[in-house]
């Protein structure tokens, strides 16, 4: 069996047992005063399997967490898709979410750009233009496009994505990790059709956003 953890947490996860057993050697059972911030590490990084739901035009959550409010925004500049406006879903991941990141639909993979920037807190608006971010640019099996941008956190300070231009991806495949809390913005393309409601709790993978003429 794959113990459901993500491969880049298991350095901090060695390292929050270590100091447990620091805590614990010094302080005696005082020490088991750190294990709760030992399982929240193993929790922050758990890695559940998940199950895309089938069917054609469908986009899925890209991560865990909670609808935002949604806007009409134009995608980040970086990817060249110009300014015209497209319906922005926004995912909010809180420290007890699962960070692993997940494609959104079927496709290939025809832009990354990544753009430093600052930390405002995920949550907000202008976290999306102004925070850190990298930005991925799907072309869907019909020809559309469809936008994903990891966006860092207050507290988020490590993006990472696994993939690479040209590369083909399927609905619900693993992508990427931010470490720790963090947003996640879907652009959908012009003719597609909301299908989830701002303060939703959506899964990766899992959850349906969205359906599009395919």
């Amino acid at each position: 069996m794959r113990l459901p953890i993500h491969r880049e947490g298991w350095p901090f996860i060695a390292l929050a047992i270590g100091l447990n057993v620091l805590l614990l050697l010094w302080l005696g059972w005082w020490g088991l005063i750190a294990t709760p911030f030992v399982l929240w590490v193993v929790s922050f990084f758990r890695d559940p399997e998940r199950i895309p739901p089938n069917g054609a035009g469908l986009i899925v959550s890209p991560a865990d967490g909670i609808l935002l409010p949604i806007a009409q925004s134009a995608p980040p500049p970086e990817l060249g898709l110009g300014p015209e406006l497209r319906t922005r879903l926004s995912i909010f991941m809180t420290f007890f979410h699962v960070h692993v990141n997940r494609i959104p639909e079927s496709g290939r993979i025809e832009a990354l750009a990544y753009k430093a920037g600052k930390f405002f807190n995920a949550s907000f608006d202008k976290a999306s233009e102004h925070n850190e971010r990298m930005a991925i640019r799907l072309r869907l099996p019909g020809g559309s496009q469809l936008v994903t941008v990891q966006i860092a956190g207050l507290v988020a300070r490590r993006i990472s994505c696994t993939l690479t231009e040209g590369q083909s991806v399927c609905r619900g495949d693993r992508f990427g990790i931010i470490r720790f809390g963090s947003r996640l913005d879907v652009y959908l393309p012009k003719d597609a059709e909301v299908r989830a409601v701002a303060g939703q709790t959506v899964r990766a993978g899992e959850t349906v956003l969205a359906h599009y003429p395919s």
